[in-house]
């Protein structure tokens, strides 16, 4: 029972009425991202164990998420009627394991994609750049649909521990619906309580913010 929402539901509901309500108030030129910012406590990221997990949300929180495809030459084709960047194995080993333009590609793109075929060569290829980054690539295979890969990997968020005690992922955008966006942090709330040695207990606080808005406190 210890992970159990405790998030009050109406309560974040005015929450998100709030944040968005500003948003509308001043609106940018761009889509502002929500984002849920997470302090964790009674935890040493030197001792004890650094957790990540991915979890899937309802509602695609980032629908301009950069993706790119790393793919054998069916994919590449594929990836290129789709509209979708993508880039062959030649094109990697063109980097030649510089470390700073590995880099870069991966700041590039938020996400990547790569065939079957190729994904285990990519590390022999690049070097630990991408990894180091967050970013290995999704795995696609070609019994897969590569447009319904590309959403789910879109609507998919991580959750990773470092040397911090914050946390901070990408649970929605500004012209959601308010019940979506409720629907999509109350997820995101449990499955990261769900990965935590002591659940609510490691939890010290939870925030929400769009872009440019300010923090509202939920827990």
């Amino acid at each position: 029972l210890g992970i159990m929402s405790k998030l009050q539901r109406d309560a974040l509901r005015e929450h998100v009425e709030n944040i968005l309500t500003k948003s509308q108030e001043k609106k940018r030129k761009f889509t502002e991202t929500v984002e849920l910012q997470i302090t964790l406590k009674n935890y040493d990221p030197q001792r004890d164990k650094r957790f990540s997990g991915t979890v899937k949300l309802k509602h695609t929180p980032r629908p301009k998420m950069k993706l790119c495809v790393i793919g054998d030459e069916r994919h590449l084709d594929e990836a290129k009627k789709l509209g979708i960047d993508c880039k062959s194995m030649d094109d990697l080993k063109k980097l030649n394991k510089d470390k700073k333009l590995v880099k870069k590609l991966a700041k590039k793109y938020d996400a990547f994609l790569a065939s079957d075929t190729v994904i285990k060569t990519i590390p022999r290829v690049l070097g630990p750049g991408l990894n180091k980054a967050g970013k290995f690539p999704t795995v696609l295979s070609h019994s897969e649909n590569m447009q319904v890969k590309a959403e789910e990997v879109k609507g998919t968020i991580k959750f990773q521990m470092k040397k911090v005690l914050c946390l901070a992922v990408a649970v929605g955008h500004v012209n959601m619906e308010k019940e979506e966006l409720v629907g999509n942090i109350n997820m995101s709330v449990n499955f990261l309580v769900s990965l935590l040695k002591k659940n609510w207990q490691n939890v010290r606080s939870l925030y929400i913010k769009t872009t440019m808005g300010p923090s509202v406190r939920i827990y």
